[in-house]
């Protein structure tokens, strides 16, 4: 019996894996597997947020200075960093919605046609 195939996880767009995570961070603090699982979800399930992204993404961000993080345990009893954003991290999150919102508008009139109007 052949395998039928899984539909592929959409990739995520470079600096998109950042603001999510900030407005994860936004709602409550958290441990990696915290935020991707809320990513996971937010999404429908349609968003998997790989290790091999998120660590390097969380490093990145707490090096800029938007998150912070503090060692505490898990709902699993573990010792593991819970992060939470900063007041810097609050900014940024603002202005990458921001981005975002205009990105995504710009997007969805091209994928309208409107572009191809505007070439008349």
């Amino acid at each position: 019996m052949p395998k039928t195939a899984q539909p592929a996880q959409p990739e995520i767009l470079q600096g998109t894996l950042d603001v999510m995570i900030l407005r994860t961070l936004e709602r409550a603090e958290t441990h990696g597997y915290g935020i991707a699982r809320a990513i996971e979800r937010s999404s429908g399930g349609v968003l998997a947020v790989e290790e091999g992204s998120l660590y390097p993404a969380l490093y990145r961000m707490e090096k800029r200075g938007d998150l912070t993080h503090e060692w505490k345990t898990s709902e699993l009893n573990r010792r593991a960093k819970f992060y939470r954003l900063t007041p810097s991290g609050r900014k940024r999150l603002v202005h990458e919605v921001e981005q975002w919102e205009k990105l995504s508008h710009a997007v969805g009139r091209v994928l309208a046609g409107s572009a191809r109007e505007a070439l008349a």
